[in-house]
């Protein structure tokens, strides 16, 4: 069972990085084009409807994915979970859906057409959303991510092509709201029509309903104060500092997390069924829960530190200089995409051991954090101070996360952290002192060439030299499942864990 989950998490992450990487080349060509065609207050506007719908979505969620996860006699029968999932779902969101459309029409001014508009279409796409939940947790539970990163392949590719389309004919917020008609359409057809992966079905059952909002619950806090965490930076730069400046703020963050979230995504993807699948072997639970992280870590480590020497050249080049206003907030979100993945793991391993109390007491003191930055940074720096806002309250979730961590799994910080902080340390002063060193002015598109690669060349040799072990094993693990066919094994043995 062990090496067949190994097979299966690997499998999936395999196509969760193509999937990612679709997501890199389209998302990154979509985003830059956006920027140059589009006013930059659209995005303002468009970012703040995306933050005030992203943490009142929590309701109609209520924590029931992480119920489907967790193993109990609830859910012992997939099916039938997967029905009382379904039909709770429905009953939650239709009521949602109500509340956030009569809200909407009651305190959004008919003048303010474009906010009310957005408002509108978030809320209808994201019903539609919500109600192919079900067959997504589906899937994770089996840690069969295949079908998952098809559909995500095709809503990239559509988006970035009908919304780019939309902007090049002079639409502003309709270029960005298509993608989220995208979701829609391309969730229900991938999920419900095209050889559905699992039929609709309403079942009652009290004491099902009653599992489910009983782990539900426990779990909403922590999605919630999760989402706030994540949103409600948005929010207050919105409110406190105006649209432009969301504008500006908002297209720093997308940016910064968009490499290291492409990469960390298809192992945090699969992370959460392999952890639900482990507990009980604390031994190869903390194997796979070292492996994902100090994978996770190297890799963010590097896109995040070359972004951050490259940044004048990158704005410059891709998005143009009305865009430079944002450079010194784009390098300290960097800090943030780097370590967020981070947390979003452990937290999947939280669910898994079925503690996500856990997840809302760390989340609640960082929310504390994150008002109190946000109040006295924000004034004096602008968005600049909203990132560093945003980093403490990262800083001081990570360290308490990994605290608690301990009573279920042991790792190693400095395995997770002294290379990388050396490797990356040496790749910023290698690379910027490259420039010194020439003495002479350089076009902007050989500068940053010239950094990215010494910078690149400084990272490895580093890794080389002090990492080579969970260099190897990372190396071993790509040829064996990734670049050659796994092959089935007779019996799943001692090797089946180190598989794991």
């Amino acid at each position: 069972m062990a090496h067949n989950l190994a097979q299966r998490g690997v499998s999936s992450i395999k196509w969760n990085i193509i999937a990612s990487g679709a997501h890199l080349l389209l998302a990154f060509l979509q985003t830059t084009l956006l920027a140059r065609l589009l006013p930059i207050e659209t995005f303002g506007i468009y970012s703040a409807v995306m933050a005030v719908i992203g943490v009142a979505a929590i309701f109609a969620v209520f924590g029931m994915g992480g119920a489907f996860l967790h193993r109990a006699p609830e859910t012992q029968d997939i099916d039938r979970a997967a029905s009382l999932h379904f039909t709770l779902t429905l009953i939650i969101t239709t009521v949602w859906a109500g509340v956030m459309l009569a809200g909407v029409m009651l305190l959004v001014d008919a003048e303010q057409h474009d906010l009310r508009t957005a408002f509108l279409v978030v809320i209808g796409t994201k019903t539609v959303v919500h109600l192919t939940h079900t067959p997504r947790v589906y899937l994770s539970r089996q840690v069969k991510h295949r079908r998952l990163a098809v559909i995500d392949i095709i809503l990239y590719f559509l988006t970035a092509v009908v919304s780019v389309g939309l902007a090049l004919t002079g639409a502003t917020l309709w270029a960005l709201l298509a993608g989220n008609i995208l979701e829609a359409v391309v969730s229900v057809i991938g999920l419900y029509i095209w050889r559905p992966v699992w039929r609709p079905r309403l079942t009652w059952s009290v004491p099902g309903f009653r599992y489910f909002l009983t782990f539900g619950s426990r779990q909403f806090a922590a999605t919630l104060l999760l989402n706030l965490l994540d949103k409600v930076d948005d929010i207050w730069t919105g409110s406190y500092l105006g649209t432009l400046a969301l504008g500006y703020y908002s297209r720093a963050y997308q940016f910064a997390k968009l490499p290291s979230y492409t990469l960390a995504s298809p192992i945090n993807n699969v992370a959460a069924g392999i952890y639900a699948e482990l507990v009980g072997d604390s031994e190869t639970l903390s194997r796979a829960f070292a492996r994902i992280n100090v994978l996770m870590i190297r890799s963010g480590f590097f896109l995040a530190g070359a972004m951050a020497l490259i940044a004048p050249e990158l704005i410059h080049i891709l998005l143009g200089e009305r865009w430079l206003p944002m450079i010194d907030a784009f390098r300290l979100m960097l800090i943030f995409a780097l370590f967020d993945p981070m947390k979003q793991t452990i937290g999947s391993l939280f669910t898994a051991v079925g503690k996500p109390g856990l997840l809302a007491r760390v989340r609640f003191i960082q929310f504390i954090a994150m008002i109190l930055g946000l109040f006295a940074l924000g004034p004096l720096l602008g968005i600049a101070g909203v990132a560093l806002a945003v980093n403490l309250m990262l800083a001081v979730g990570i360290a308490l996360l990994l605290r608690y961590a301990r009573v279920y799994v042991q790792f190693s910080l400095k395995q997770f952290f002294a290379v990388p902080l050396l490797a990356v340390g040496l790749g910023l002063a290698a690379g910027s002192l490259a420039l010194v060193w020439l003495e002479m002015p350089l076009p902007v598109w050989v500068s940053a060439g010239l950094k990215f690669t010494v910078f690149t060349i400084s990272y490895a040799l580093v890794l080389l030299v002090w990492d080579r072990q969970n260099v190897r094993d990372a190396l071993q693990l790509v040829h064996k499942y990734v670049l050659v066919r796994p092959q089935r094994k007779r019996s799943p043995e001692p090797e089946s864990k180190t598989g794991a």
